[in-house]
């Protein structure tokens, strides 16, 4: 049980970029549930500030008509954002993922999450996360599963 579900608070949930883009792409996927439960109090999101440039990015590279929506929801919602990771602080896991997967991983560590929902197979098939992290790497469909719902 996660340090979040013992205080009664809601679980901290580190979203990878492209779950942000898909939750506001398709709001009627699992993503988009993840992102209409965090408006709703459910579950606290964090993120990186690569992560949401890698969401910026990805908004101007395929629907850049979508960005101003995509800044006010930014502004409106109550996403938290933590530092990018220093080199020592994600080296650690540079064995296993690239640099920038490494920085945006240890970033969700330093964050507190106790999960982090990503849509890369990279991360999700990498056991030796899990086992060394102790957190919960899962797909947005687990994160709603392991939230019951």
């Amino acid at each position: 049980m996660s340090a979040a579900a013992r205080d009664n608070k809601p679980p901290l949930v580190f979203l990878d970029s492209n779950v942000i883009f898909s939750g506001l792409y398709s709001p009627d996927g699992a993503p988009g549930r993840i992102l209409e439960l965090m408006l709703q109090g459910g579950i606290k999101v964090v993120v990186s500030r690569q992560t949401l440039e890698e969401v910026v990015r990805t908004f101007d590279r395929k629907l850049p008509q979508a960005l101003p929506a995509l800044s006010k929801f930014f502004l409106n919602s109550p996403i938290s954002i933590v530092s990018d990771p220093n080199p020592g602080e994600y080296r650690r896991w540079t064995d296993t993922l690239n640099e920038g997967d490494a920085c945006i991983f240890a970033a969700a560590l330093a964050g507190g999450s106790d999960f982090f929902v990503t849509g890369d197979n990279h991360f999700l098939k990498n056991a030796a996360l899990k086992k060394k992290s102790g957190m919960l790497v899962c797909s947005p469909s687990q994160l709603l599963q392991e939230l019951g719902l």
